[in-house]
């Protein structure tokens, strides 16, 4: 048995009882227990952790533990070119795509809303959300932080907020997608890409006063389902911009100046 400090900062307070808040903890480790396997004993899920400093070196989370260590765990946080250290995979290159748990269907109709290539049944088990995120390369969001311990899950994201439109403005924020947002791209049923359509294709699946008074439209080739430009349109544009303004106004923590690079 090894007694290690452990310090988390930011957001990352959060997962934890509030008399380990913002301040050092103490704990008796394991022998051979590694940073990944007490900073999730302690509440925090490894896919909510960018950086970590043990003895202030950059750090992985396969380092073992050994007597006197401290470590210090840092959530998602701005770039500004420091050199050493070792950020901690927290996404797949790329434009994001994502797989939400069957509590999110509001924030998955939001991102499909936005453009982002989001999988969601309100049928998924748990094994099935995570084999998807593994095989699909899938940014796993959920609420569950028992879900994001899994060992296989390696891109996730946990939501701390109810309402869909705040998880939407934390989500943009933490992945800095506020300038990503591509509206009314995909469809909000089938998750495939939407295509202009002429007129007279789908005149006979519209109604009355949509054919009268709209003349763009586009289409989804699976379900056939139609979209317009109407009021509801504008409506949700104008909340999937505020939702992008206000994630852009979020300032990322800055990381810790460290001491060397551990390789």
């Amino acid at each position: 048995m090894v007694t290690a400090t452990f310090r988390f900062y930011d957001g990352l307070n959060d997962f934890l009882p509030r008399d380990r808040r913002g301040r050092d903890v103490v704990t008796p480790c394991a022998r051979e227990a590694t940073v990944k396997h007490m900073v999730e004993a302690l509440g925090v899920p490894h896919t909510e952790v960018e950086l970590l400093l043990v003895n202030g070196e950059s750090s992985s989370f396969e380092r073992l533990l050994v007597e006197g260590d401290r470590v210090a765990v840092y959530p998602s946080f701005a770039d500004f070119g420091v050199g050493g250290i070792q950020r901690l995979r927290t996404r797949p290159a790329g434009r994001p795509r994502f797989v939400a748990d069957a509590h999110l269907g509001g924030l998955a109709r939001l991102l499909r809303m936005g453009g982002f290539d989001t999988l969601y049944d309100n049928a998924y088990h748990d094994d099935e959300i995570e084999r998807i995120a593994r095989e699909e390369g899938r940014i796993l969001l959920t609420r569950d932080r028992e879900l994001l311990k899994r060992r296989t899950v390696e891109f996730g994201c946990y939501l701390h907020a109810i309402e869909p439109e705040e998880q939407l403005r934390q989500l943009l924020a933490r992945l800095q997608l506020a300038g990503a947002l591509q509206p009314f791209t995909l469809c909000l049923h089938c998750n495939l890409p939407l295509r202009p359509v002429a007129k007279d294709d789908v005149l006979e699946r519209l109604p009355p006063r949509v054919s009268a008074t709209h003349d763009e439209f586009t289409t989804c080739d699976a379900c056939r389902r139609v979209y317009w430009k109407g009021s509801h349109h504008a409506r949700m544009h104008a909340m999937l911009e505020g939702v992008a303004a206000r994630a852009a106004d979020v300032e990322l923590p800055r990381p810790p100046q460290p001491r060397c690079v551990r390789t």
